[in-house]
């Protein structure tokens, strides 16, 4: 079964309608969110490393399929993508729950060769192993840069085999092979039953998938580590702390007791004392508690 969008410009089709139909199906698709152009650029950019890159190895991954990270070092269009200001609000949206800041989990390329297997279903909440059913881990966005059709192997989605459906061990619905071009993006819930379609054309499928989890999770690509702090200071400050260089309050992803953003800037500092950093509501029981003990020390010096 395939389903096509319809073409329509992103202005006839509210935020909050797609994070409804985001939430009530565990997928939506948001048309003609970048220009043509810009995905052009951007996989221009990416073309060589394709080239460069050799196949998968394992089930998962796919023995014809070529996958690749850190494409903020990459293509200086990327943060266009990554930062996209209606996907932002939808994760944040989505995310914000269950965590203070949102971070990127991963931005990772993706080329589906001639006669490449479907993949294994999964959600990939998976990789965490929390608890299911009621808390969305991550949020993710499949960004075509050629059609995305039935035959190359498009995305599979199961619809409404997210959030509690997920606990459930078959799949409400049968898979959907969401079609998609260049310029859209197809949005769907780390609770989503998905996978990748087997191609059976003769076309390399190609494109990205960007997704954003939970701030206080370990992200699938360790950010630190691929962006490290001579890097992410070339960064927008936004785009820094989207990839990590941000605390996630209260005080976690600290450096030396501070935002780690501070080794993004020029002063070097051997010992640093620590800062709080504490959400309003725990800054306000710390007062409290802080007030009372204020009140108490005159008493106890009198006895």
């Amino acid at each position: 079964m395939a389903t096509k969008i319809a073409s329509a410009t992103l202005g006839s089709e509210p935020h909050r309608s797609l994070c409804e139909t985001l939430l009530a199906e565990g997928f939506c698709v948001v048309p003609n969110l970048m220009p043509v152009s810009d995905v052009a650029l951007l996989a221009a950019d990416l073309a060589p490393h394709f080239d460069a890159t050799p196949f998968c190895e394992g089930g998962f991954y796919g023995a014809r399929t070529k996958r690749f990270g850190s494409l903020l070092k990459r293509s200086r269009h990327a943060p266009a993508f990554i930062q996209h200001p209606q996907i932002i609000e939808m994760a944040q949206a989505v995310l914000g729950t269950w965590c203070d800041t949102i971070q990127l989990n991963l931005a990772q390329a993706l080329e589906l060769h001639p006669g490449a297997l479907p993949q294994f279903p999964h959600r990939d909440q998976d990789m965490w192993g929390g608890q299911t059913g009621e808390i969305e881990y991550l949020i993710n966005v499949m960004w075509p840069f050629t059609d995305y059709r039935a035959d190359n192997g498009t995305t599979l989605i199961w619809p409404n085999s997210h959030a509690v459906n997920a606990l459930n061990p078959e799949p409400p619905e049968k898979p959907v092979a969401v079609e998609c071009s260049p310029g859209s993006a197809i949005v769907f819930l780390g609770s989503t039953l998905h996978g990748a379609g087997g191609n059976q054309s003769c076309d390399v499928r190609r494109g990205m998938i960007v997704s954003y989890c939970l701030g206080w999770l370990k992200p699938y690509e360790n950010q630190w580590l691929v962006y490290p702090p001579e890097v992410a200071r070339t960064f927008a400050p936004s785009l820094a702390a989207l990839i990590g260089y941000q605390q996630h309050r209260p005080n976690l992803g600290n450096y030396e007791g501070r935002c780690p953003s501070i080794l993004l800037g020029d002063e070097r500092l051997d010992h640093l004392g620590a800062i709080d950093a504490l959400r309003p509501d725990q800054a306000a029981a710390l007062e409290e508690f802080l007030e009372g003990q204020r009140r108490l020390r005159p008493a106890s010096r009198k006895s």
